[in-house]
């Protein structure tokens, strides 16, 4: 084969792609040759910590948003790899929730086994991809940072995992220029410790509002306030946490919301989302599309349908992560490798357009996750992803957000059953607002 395959970032997505050419490698298929041009100096994407913020040390936008003390906001047992376990990686059950260090090791640990390494370039950043219709070859011009030099490569194929929480969306509310406590988005928010004893204002309700607001309340506070747009979390918080409707201005410390109330906030962390950001794309690849399950633009939610021979992955709103990603893998590897024919362009239009519309009738977050799992399982079905049982990843999803419900901060607490084994998950040895060493070490302690 004489196909040449470039993989733009070395993140879960990534790394879930260099896997499934490298499984069919194993299998004794003639495989393309592969590149992965990675911007930062190591795999692992959001999950490679970094105290940096801002710039790196080549001037480059840092990529990672992962800040000290996470851990998983969601269930282990919905993004288990279905060809690597966690129980094969740690040589035991662990807890449902694991800490940042725990699962990064995780994912590296699979990464590792298939010595998949030598096919990335670290700290080569992608500055342009164009395409050539005379050649049928992509262009593209990446930076070799160390070297400080431009190199050219031309490849028949290429696929974007570069993510889509790294650019942050950043609003401004009258008075943000005079207020004198700090402003800063979830992007660059790194250590809670900063925020002990502070009263700190969230903007927004999203995942990270929930967390970090959480964070910085286990880690001592002095209060969180959530202002949103549209509806509150809703959930059972500590008596230190409120929820308030849209905030209307700063003046000074206080900050006033539409509803007329006040509050004296110390720093303000804006958990406002990210955007799909690919300023290396010319502008007839470059996807555009809202934070959704359905995206925008690509057949099967992986196929560029301008230009097929263009992938993207993990572009979608997320409830399953790593697993999905795996699924988009094998079939994108499919597709290049001529095992999956796609349709005519219309086709893919339509299936664009009807996965839309089934999204836009889903009611809940359970029927979202239905959506999500049913997608994950029908891209399986097509590839030899060796799967799981989506129902099961279902129900401990459904399980996660009912204990949310009885407990926001106890949540962790809870033990889910495996897709891939049947182990329900033992309680960690301390309970997550007690936990405050997230090392890995610590955590695998038992007992």
């Amino acid at each position: 084969m004489t196909k040449r395959v470039a993989i733009i970032g070395a993140g879960p997505s990534g790394l879930a792609q260099l896997r499934a050419f490298q499984s069919a490698k194993e299998q004794g298929a003639e495989i393309p040759d592969i590149v992965c041009y990675e911007k930062q100096d190591d795999w692992g994407g959001l999950w490679k910590y970094s105290w940096r913020t801002g710039l790196d040390e080549y001037g480059e936008p840092v990529h990672g948003s992962m800040y000290r003390y996470l851990w998983s906001n969601g269930p282990k047992e919905g993004l288990e790899f279905a060809d690597y376990g966690f129980e094969e990686h740690f040589g035991k059950p662990i807890a449902s929730f694991p800490p940042r260090a725990v699962l990064f090791d995780y994912i590296e640990g699979r990464v590792k086994k298939a010595g998949v390494r030598d096919w990335i370039k670290f700290n080569h950043p992608v500055r342009r991809v164009e395409y050539d219709d005379a050649k049928g070859q992509f262009r593209m011009v990446v930076q070799d940072q160390v070297n400080d030099r431009e190199i050219i490569d031309h490849v028949d194929h290429v696929i974007c995992a570069s993510g889509h929480f790294s650019t942050p969306n950043v609003p401004e509310y009258p008075g943000f220029d005079s207020f004198p406590g700090r402003v800063l988005h979830a992007h660059d928010f790194r250590d809670a410790v900063e925020f002990k004893d502070r009263n700190i204002l969230i903007l927004g309700t999203s995942y990270s509002a929930e967390d970090i607001g959480s964070q910085c309340w286990k880690y001592g506070c002095k209060s969180v306030t959530v202002a949103h747009r549209t509806a509150p979390m809703g959930y059972d918080w500590p008596e230190n946490w409120q929820e308030v409707p849209k905030l209307d201005r700063m003046d000074g410390h206080t900050a006033h919301f539409i509803d007329g109330t006040s509050k004296e906030i110390d720093a303000i962390i804006l958990c406002t989302g990210y955007q799909h950001h690919f300023p290396f794309m010319e502008d007839a690849l470059r996807l555009r599309t809202a934070n959704r399950l359905a995206t925008a633009d690509l057949y099967k939610g992986v196929a560029f349908v301008a230009n097929p021979k263009l992938m993207y992955l993990g572009m979608q709103d997320q409830w399953y992560t790593f697993n999905m990603f795996d699924a988009q893998a094998w079939w994108a590897r499919d597709v290049i490798m001529g095992r999956i024919a796609l349709p005519d362009e219309a086709t893919m239009r339509a299936d664009v357009d009807a996965r839309i519309a089934n999204e836009d009738a889903i009611e809940d977050d359970y029927g979202a996750i239905r959506y999500q799992g049913a997608y994950t399982e029908e891209l399986m079905d097509e590839t030899d992803y060796p799967g799981f049982d989506v129902q099961a990843a279902n129900q401990a999803f459904f399980e996660w957000k009912k204990n949310k419900k009885k407990g926001i901060m106890e949540f962790r607490n809870y033990g889910h059953t495996s897709p891939l084994t049947g182990t329900l998950a033992p309680p960690h040895h301390t309970p997550w607002k007690d936990a405050l060493d997230d090392s890995k070490e610590n955590y695998l302690q038992t007992g």
